[in-house]
């Protein structure tokens, strides 16, 4: 269980630097007029969503794994739990929003400017810091 635990936490750490990185790329595809650097700037975020995607599946399968096999279930005194898998689920909504920008930058329909996604670069800091500490301290 140890491996899995491992594997987990690495897994969850590579995700979370895409998760971290793939909005600056949308900062500068934001103030980039030139068709040939946003063109390169699109396949690096293509390919970098491509990476985080198969990077989420395995790390949350293992958590999966993680929740069953320690039997943490989600019953009175686990509440950190509750509050976890809500971050979780955010995580992914996250992630599922960043393929949604990509795809908005592809058709040459983005709407917002880099302010927009400097502040939308800040939320997966949010939710794995917040994430770290449920587990760690276990608070309620």
């Amino acid at each position: 269980m140890l491996w899995v635990k491992t594997l987990h936490i690495v897994l969850i750490a590579s995700w979370f630097a895409g998760l971290f990185y793939l909005p600056r790329i949308f900062v500068n595809m934001a103030q980039q007029s030139d068709p040939a650097i946003l063109a390169v700037l699109d396949g690096m975020a293509k390919r970098l969503y491509r990476f985080m995607t198969i990077l989420a599946v395995p790390a949350v399968l293992l958590g999966i794994w993680l929740y069953l096999g320690f039997g943490i279930g989600l019953g009175p005194g686990n509440g950190w739990m509750h509050a976890k898998l809500v971050l979780v689920l955010a995580a992914l909504g996250y992630h599922y929003s960043c393929g949604v920008l990509l795809r908005k930058f592809e058709q040459g329909a983005n709407r917002h400017s880099h302010v927009f996604y400097r502040w939308f670069n800040e939320a997966p800091v949010l939710i794995l810091t917040a994430a770290t500490a449920l587990v760690v301290i276990k608070p309620f």
